[in-house]
């Protein structure tokens, strides 16, 4: 059976993030799950081995709950903790207070400010407010760090060395109470390595793929 690679995309983005990269990760199958921001949410179970491959908040997700049959994490832009507090570093607790306060009022433009700091200078039209909101509080207050502490599977870390996201410290030290963690930087790499190198995404997920858990 071929392995499955499961992606997970992050805050303010849909599935389609992953086109490049399903586009070159020739004789995997591929499934995708969406939060349902910019149209239907999907959740698919996979039926045999599988990676989760995930991109920056999705992260977190699949950290938390993993699918049955994981055989490891590729964390692309990904952390287990976005927001920093004494034992940590990460984005600041401000910078989230005051995305949430204006999301009330302005879904749109705290949705386009955050991609445009991605790199990303479209939206698509007609998000759904409260999945964007309801993730926002995650985002800001979802800890995954025990969940790191207590998987036995192997993550690859797998970070831009440009990220306009993602403070250095807080890259060079992410998933630092996992037991198996290996730590790749994309040189001149930003927020979004899935759209902007995913030949560097594609080959941490065959290597990975082939690591036995």
């Amino acid at each position: 059976m071929s392995m499955t690679a499961l992606f997970y995309h992050g805050w303010g983005f849909d599935h389609s993030i992953w086109n490049k990269v399903v586009g070159q990760l020739e004789g995997w199958r591929a499934l995708f799950v969406d939060r349902g921001y910019f149209g239907q949410a999907r959740r698919p179970v996979p039926d045999g081995p599988n990676l989760v491959v995930a991109h920056s908040f999705g992260t977190m997700l699949a950290l938390h709950d993993p699918p049955q049959g994981c055989v490891g994490i590729v964390a692309i832009n990904g952390f287990d903790r976005f927001v920093a507090d004494s034992a940590s570093p990460g984005v600041h607790p401000r910078i989230l207070r005051r995305m949430a306060d204006r999301f009330e009022g302005d879904p749109l433009s705290v949705l386009r400010e955050f991609r445009g700091r991605c790199g990303c200078e479209t939206s698509p039209p007609h998000p759904d407010k409260d999945a964007l909101g309801e993730d926002l509080h995650l985002l800001a207050t979802m800890d995954c760090r025990d969940d790191t502490a207590a998987t036995p599977l192997p993550i690859l870390s797998l970070q831009g060395d440009a990220d306009p996201i993602l403070p250095e410290a807080m890259r060079d030290t992410i998933f630092g109470r996992a037991h198996r963690i290996e730590r790749r930087t994309v040189a001149g790499g930003g927020h979004l390595l899935p759209l902007t190198d995913p030949a560097a995404c594609c080959k941490a997920i065959r290597e990975i793929g082939e690591v036995p858990a």
